[in-house]
């Protein structure tokens, strides 16, 4: 179930509108709550953000193996057919994601997604749950 949306819709379609061929864009929190959306219905956006949350997991574990690292997920680009994947941290608890169509410019689209997040990241932090509240 999506959480309730905060108005970010404007930031989601500054990256939308920057990239062509960009199909959804949706802002999560770590645990996988859908906070804002853009391009995808509300059961799509669920999906992908609880999709997520496994993802930054995973990747999180992996970067954990490498020493020198601090052992955070910072950005995660899956090719699939028909398309791209990107998942990106965008602030304290919260994460970028964005499904785009196969003809995408990549480096065009991580660009972006790096502007957004170093321009609005306290806006798109996610403050941590207790009991299920907002903390």
């Amino acid at each position: 179930m999506t959480q309730p949306r905060y108005n970010m819709d404007w930031m989601l379609r500054d990256l939308m509108k920057s990239v062509p061929q960009t199909r959804h864009v949706v802002l999560l929190s770590s645990d996988g709550l859908c906070m804002a959306r853009l391009g995808a219905d509300e059961e799509t956006a669920d999906r992908l953000a609880a999709a997520c949350a496994g993802l930054q997991s995973l990747a999180g574990a992996i970067a954990a193996e490498l020493p020198e690292g601090d052992g955070r997920m910072r950005l995660v680009a899956i090719e699939v057919g028909g398309g791209f994947f990107y998942l990106m941290a965008a602030g304290v608890g919260a994460y970028l994601a964005v499904l785009a169509e196969a003809g995408v410019d990549a480096g065009l689209m991580g660009q972006c997604m790096r502007s957004l997040v170093a321009r609005l990241g306290e806006h798109l932090s996610s403050p941590p749950r207790v009991d299920g509240r907002t903390a």
